[in-house]
């Protein structure tokens, strides 16, 4: 396909769906080794915050609803990193290519929680931070500092 790819990450959202390759027992066993915390992109995020940040966090704090990656109680500041296939980062733009409506279900359910929360969190005096997996690894340091702004703002 010679259309323009008009995203900054390069990506062909025009193109058609094609078969999967793999059968659908191999496809499961796949998808289930998805870890849901702890991935690559959080635990390197995660060790650069705590390496620069001068108020002590928690991470996926159960306590908290929609149990945010990093916590900074004192502050009241929760942090999100958000997968971008999980949590539908331009989702619109690629929905189509999902095989089944089990995948376009869980997208839609996980941002409609995410929305939820994020307004439940506000709504209670949090701060809520939401940073997407692709971003943190096209500039870390700035989502870093991102955050560590958002900290030196609050006055709890």
């Amino acid at each position: 396909m010679s259309g323009r790819i008009k995203n900054f990450l390069g990506r062909n959202f025009n193109k058609t769906r094609t078969p999967d390759k793999l059968s659908v027992s191999c496809r499961s066993a796949l998808m289930s080794k998805i870890k849901s915390k702890k991935t690559r992109f959080e635990t390197l995020f995660i060790c650069e915050l705590k390496k620069k940040s001068p108020i002590v966090f928690k991470t996926n704090v159960s306590a908290i609803r929609g149990k945010p990656d990093v916590v900074f109680l004192k502050k009241k500041v929760c942090v999100f990193l958000d997968s971008d296939f999980w949590h539908g980062w331009q989702y619109p733009r690629w929905k189509h290519l999902l095989k089944n409506d089990f995948w376009r279900n869980k997208i839609e359910a996980n941002r409609k929680r995410d929305l939820k929360t994020s307004r439940y969190l506000k709504r209670r005096g949090w701060k809520v931070l939401r940073v997407w997996e692709h971003v943190i690894k096209l500039n870390l340091n700035a989502q870093r500092e991102r955050i560590l702004r958002s900290l030196a703002e609050r006055n709890g």
